[in-house]
């Protein structure tokens, strides 16, 4: 989400939702400023100031940054990221699991062993049997529209479709309550991250059939839902079933969070700088562009959080569209973008760093290339126009650009808008609210000519996690697409099966920075920055570090919490 999902292309989950994809390079997390770092009390509710609604409460259709990083609230998988606050928050550790896979020499069987004294919210108790079966919705053609690796890395027989409609998923075996072993397609080095996604959550066996889960939470990490108003309001209150000692990732320091949905972004912004009331207690996504000046103020400036850049903003084109089909098209409009527009309409460099690539160099195997240069990242106007004349297309066209009905994306596209418009490519916005953004455009069926998104790699390790997702033709599902190109070129699924069957990670880092540029030949996508955090919490949170897995953005809440419970 995240940002795209979708994974995907903003760091900040709050007021603007990232995709999803989504665990990320490693970032520096003393960025924070005025002591938020510092160790929480116990107690106290955190408020969450929001402008849009989460995609999904159930982990098996969300996977964009806003939401993955609420799920880390509420729910549990065998393997997580470790926290921000930790030596090395890039690290997948164990979660519900009392260790790391066990992986047989083969590398097709991975064994795995619950802890003891696990259990949902209402008391039951979590085995191998609910792991397994939380692990087989991903499989139902409705429901699990979110992360693609479980699908993509466990074996399953042809044609499963999840437990409601086929029933047991034989490749997932369970001999005992505690014991759960997976049985792959080929060898993966990185199942342990695999299994740290999202929508490995366990559910009770049979639950969350339709839209059972819409609305509703059976949690398993140390929050509950009280209650959920979607467009409103969600209230979290303390699991009583979670117990710490089998939880080394999330400390639950506050006795509450409160998200309030639905916001005026500036209206957060000004919330966040006069500091009153329960405000003192909250935190929110990026500051807007028009707001930055104001934090230069020192009672404020001492507040201010920055995030690195881990997540790519990028503008796909649908191959499957008229003028899209044309590789000369696609290049005449990669070469006519202005990244110094899009950077400066995006709130500048404070917020975003141009970027011609689509691993950030945040990200193991970056290699730094520009294809389609211009002398001052304008765009070279000339170049374009004359790959449009080669399409046959001198008199131009018109296209429709998919984009978030946010103030800030809606200036990105107008930069993309403004930059089409001197080579005679008329751009045509086409507004879709954010709660149901990458649900839109990850179906192909709704999809228009472009749209503009982003990505971040799911795990820190591996640009695995960016370039399959992106690319692999054969992967282009009917609903949760990541491929929103829709490019199903040969040689680049030769290339994503050559580079995931090595044991090197590092030396296929740099394969798949090579990939990257053998790709963008192709243009079926633009990059067009790399998203920056700024952010402003409340005076009396803590414990605010930036998170190495960017699909939950750029704070991790496992450790955030409060200075005096009692204020505010």
């Amino acid at each position: 989400m995240k940002l795209h999902r979708i994974t995907t292309a903003v760091l900040a989950a709050a007021t603007t939702l990232a995709l999803a994809a989504c665990g990320g390079g490693a970032p520096d997390n003393s960025s924070g400023g005025g002591g938020f770092t510092a160790e929480p009390a116990v107690g106290g509710t955190v408020h969450v100031l929001q402008n849009a609604d989460f995609s999904y409460l159930d982990p098996a259709r969300g996977w964009d940054g806003g939401v993955n990083n609420f799920y880390r609230l509420v729910y549990r998988q065998l393997t997580t990221s470790a926290p921000g606050s930790s030596e090395n928050p890039t690290e997948i550790v164990p979660d519900l699991a009392e260790s790391l896979g066990e992986a047989s020499d083969d590398g097709l069987t991975w064994t795995y062993t619950l802890k003891d004294g696990l259990k949902f919210a209402g008391g039951d108790p979590i085995t191998s049997a609910e792991v397994k079966f939380g692990i087989s919705r991903a499989w139902d053609p409705e429901i699990g529209i979110g992360s693609p690796y479980l699908k993509q890395v466990i074996d399953a027989p042809e044609g499963y479709e999840g437990p409601y409609k086929s029933g047991d998923l034989p490749t997932i075996e369970t001999p005992d309550d505690t014991t759960i072993v997976f049985h792959l397609i080929k060898p993966f080095p990185e199942f342990d991250a695999v299994l740290s996604q999202v929508n490995a959550t366990p559910f009770p066996v049979d639950s969350g059939a339709g839209d059972e889960f819409i609305h509703e939470i059976i949690a398993s990490g140390p929050y509950k839902l009280a209650e959920y108003v979607p467009g409103s309001t969600i209230k979290l209150t303390r699991n009583e079933n979670w117990d710490p000692a089998t939880d080394e990732v999330r400390a639950a320091k506050p006795d509450a969070w409160e998200f309030t949905i639905g916001l005026d972004p500036a209206t957060i912004d000004e919330r966040l700088i006069a500091g009153q009331g329960a405000d003192v207690n909250a935190i929110a996504g990026n500051i807007q562009p028009a707001t930055l000046p104001r934090l230069q103020t020192p009672q404020l400036k001492e507040r201010v959080l920055e995030f690195p850049g881990i997540c790519t903003t990028y503008m796909g084109l649908n191959t499957t569209k008229k003028h899209m089909d044309d590789v000369h098209v696609r290049q005449a409009i990669s070469y006519a973008i202005d990244r110094t527009t899009i950077v400066n309409a995006s709130g500048g460099t404070q917020l975003g760093d141009p970027s011609t690539t689509i691993l950030p160099p945040s990200v193991a195997g970056h290699k730094d290339f520009d294809l389609y240069p211009s002398e001052d990242g304008t765009g070279d106007v000339e170049a374009a126009k004359k790959l449009l004349d080669e399409a046959g297309l001198s008199d131009g066209f018109t296209m429709t650009l998919d984009i978030r009905a946010q103030e800030s994306m809606q200036a990105q596209a107008e930069a993309v808008q403004q930059a089409l418009e001197r080579v005679g490519i008329t751009v045509e916005l086409n507004l879709i609210d954010t709660a149901t953004y990458y649900e839109t455009i990850g179906t192909p069926s709704q999809q228009h000519d472009a749209a503009i998104t982003g990505w971040c790699p799911d795990w820190a390790s591996s640009a695995a996690t960016f370039i399959p997702p992106l690319f692999d033709g054969r992967n282009i599902y009917e609903k949760g697409n990541g491929n929103i190109a829709q490019i199903n070129d040969p040689a680049i699924n030769e290339r994503i099966d050559e580079i995931g069957a090595m044991t090197d990670i590092e030396a296929a880092n740099e394969q798949w920075g090579d990939l990257d540029e053998q790709i963008l030949e192709l243009a079926p996508v633009v990059p067009l920055m790399v998203a920056k955090g700024v952010m402003l919490p409340g005076e009396n949170v803590t414990g605010l570090f930036s998170s190495a897995n960017a699909a939950t953005g750029g704070i991790d809440y496992v450790g955030v919490g409060l200075k005096d419970p009692e204020k505010g």
